[in-house]
Order: structure tokens, then sequence, then C-alpha cells
């Protein structure tokens, strides 16, 4: 559900960076994360870096994830790591070079943990080797348009020039989903989840490896600077309820670089006294109607992403606030109940919803 634990699969093939990747979210201070890892060939080696750095690590012997013959083995970690006295606030799926990220996308989802969410497929991709990789893997490209958020990293060893364009080509590739240069595994975590805040020491101040892991990689001899792109925020707010089938439409098709959207939307449904709660990850949507109980009836919504053009949006959102003048009826939110979840949907009353 929307307020469950977000998980983030990670994919690359070998070398993509993956590992370093995990390795910046894990020296970062503001958040508990559990890993999931798979030992396949040299990723033990990884697996044992990580395993020093949470305190809550699940690691699979018999390859990688996505073969595991039995879901239920995947769900049982994600147990272990989701219970709540492990204040775990994001869980993160390395999976091998070999992965296919189209079954780890359905393992995720088709979880019965209602601990957990679909956090995203985030591809990693070497921007100084892409084309070697490409024609090596040519199963790259599915991979590419199944992600959420593609990471082009190593961005520091190419030149401008060919940047621009390696990242104009694969955004044609991926759009809507947002493309984000970095180097050396660089990235803010407040792009991929919630960080939460708190008033007590975090993990990273519990790691037995927090001096080993210490971020002493910030100058390198060979003078690269340290290039990433920076994540744009979003805010949208309406005293006037919107038409659930222009969000909806909003949401289907989504504009360029927008990566997560969270809040609460109230619809202009006659008799519709529920604001709907909205969660959503690429192209996964999820709705949640709850009962307003006395708080504000504005809708609200949050868009996360990188290279979003927050007027664009703005304007879409603006479009999807209903004018009084047309009338709604039940049948307008067809479009949202299609996004909210059968185990949820099977525990409302048949008589609120549309028939």
């Amino acid at each position: 559900m929307a307020r469950g634990i977000p998980v983030l699969i990670v994919a690359g093939f070998l070398g993509a960076g993956k590992t370093t990747l995990l390795n910046h979210l894990l020296r970062q201070r503001d958040a508990r994360i559990g890993v999931v890892v798979n030992d396949f060939g040299a990723v033990n080696i990884d697996a044992m870096l990580v395993a020093g750095q949470v305190d809550a690590m699940v690691s699979l012997g018999n390859g990688c994830v996505c073969c595991a013959v039995d879901v239920g083995e995947l769900d049982e970690m994600f147990e272990r790591l989701s219970q709540p006295r492990n204040r775990i606030d994001v869980i993160v799926v390395e999976a091998s070079g070999l992965a296919e990220p189209g079954n780890l996308i359905r393992m995720v989802l088709g979880s019965d943990n209602p601990r957990i969410h679909y956090g995203g497929l985030l591809e990693v991709v070497d921007a100084e080797h892409f084309d070697d990789s490409r024609a090596l893997h040519p199963e790259l490209a599915a991979h590419l348009r199944l992600a959420d958020l593609v990471v082009l990293n190593k961005a520091d060893r190419v030149p401008e020039q060919r940047l621009a364009r390696l990242r104009a080509e694969i955004t044609e590739a991926v759009e809507p989903a947002p493309v984000y240069a970095t180097t050396h595994g660089r990235i803010d975590p407040h792009l991929l989840f919630d960080v939460p805040e708190r008033g007590e020491p975090t993990v990273a101040e519990q790691l037995s490896f927090d001096e080993l892991f210490a971020d002493h990689d910030h100058h390198h001899d060979d003078g690269h600077r340290h290039l990433h792109d920076d994540y744009d925020t979003v805010t949208f707010t309406s005293a006037t309820p919107l038409d659930p089938r222009r969000l909806v439409e909003f949401l289907e098709k989504s504009p360029p670089g927008l990566f997560r959207a969270k809040g609460h939307a109230v619809f202009a449904v006659p008799g519709e006294h529920r604001k709907f709660l909205l969660h959503m990850v690429g192209r996964h949507v999820v709705f949640e109607p709850v009962t307003a109980r006395g708080e504000s009836d504005e809708t609200c919504v949050v868009l996360i992403g990188s290279g979003m053009d927050a007027e664009a949006v703005t304007a879409r959102l603006r479009d999807a606030v209903h004018p009084d003048t047309e009338p709604l009826d039940a049948q307008t939110l067809l479009g949202v109940w299609h996004y909210v979840p059968r185990a949820l949907s099977d525990t409302l009353e048949y008589a609120d919803m549309p028939e």
C-alpha cells in the first residue's frame, strides 16, 4: 500500500555501477536501508561489503534473485526485512547483472506482504561503455523500456557533447521516465524514497564498518569533477475538487522526468466525501480511498523527478480542476477505482463503488 516500505530494484549489467550506487545510499545518514543482494559470481564479494553496512540483510545463496523457483522465497526475505522492529525505511534489491528486471518487478508487485509496495526499477547504465554494452547485450533496450528511472553512471568519463547525445538517445527510448546522469553512483536519496526525520541516532551511527566505508573518494587524481543531476519537486494544491478522469489521464500520460507522485486528491463527484490517497512510481499508480475525518478537503499532490518542466506539470494539473458548470457522476470514478488494489476493494462495501 501507499504507506508501506518501498522496494527499489537496482538492475544493470555487470560493471555499470549498481553496487557503487547502493554503497553510496548506505553511506548517507538519514535512512535505514534493508538490502537483498544475490550471491552470483563476483557479487559475493560485494555482498560481504554491503553486509557490514546494514543491520538487516538477506543474501540469496542459489543464484539470481529472479531465478528463485518459489516467489515465496523472496516474500520471506521481505517479511524479515519489513518487520516493524527493524524500522526499515526502504528495501533495495540489487539484481545480478544477468537478472531479468521484468521478473523482479512481477515478484514485488505479486507479493502479499501488506507492509511493502513497489518502489521502482532503477536501471544503471555505463555512459563510457554504453555502445559496447548494447552490442553485447541486445536485451538492454527492452530492460531500459521497463525502467522507472535510468541512472546514467560514469558521466564524467565521456565528453560533454557525447553525454548530451547519449542521454537524448536514452530519453527518446524511455520517455517519460527520467534519465539521471551521475558519477560514482551518487544519487540523492530524496529522489528515490521519503527520507524520514528522526530525533534519534540513525543506523549509520551503529554500523560496524562505518569508518571503513567513510566517503573518502570525493577527490580523485584524475581531476574529473563529480557530475550529478539535481532532483525536482512540484507541489500542487487545489481547494476546488478535481475531475478524476483528467487526473487519471495525467498519471497515465505522465510528463517527462516524473518519477514519483504522492499525496491525496478530492474529486468533484456528488456524494463522494472521501479523499483518495495517491502513490505513483514510474508507470505504477495506486489510489486508496480514506475518510477525511475533518481534515482539510484540499487536494495536495507532491511530484518528484529529474528534468521536469515545473510550469508544464502545474498547468496540466490545473486542467484537472473541475469547473462547477459540468456535473459529474459516480461513473467518472471508474478510472480511479481501476488503480485501487483488489485486496482493498474487496474490503469496501459494494455500494461504495460505481456500477
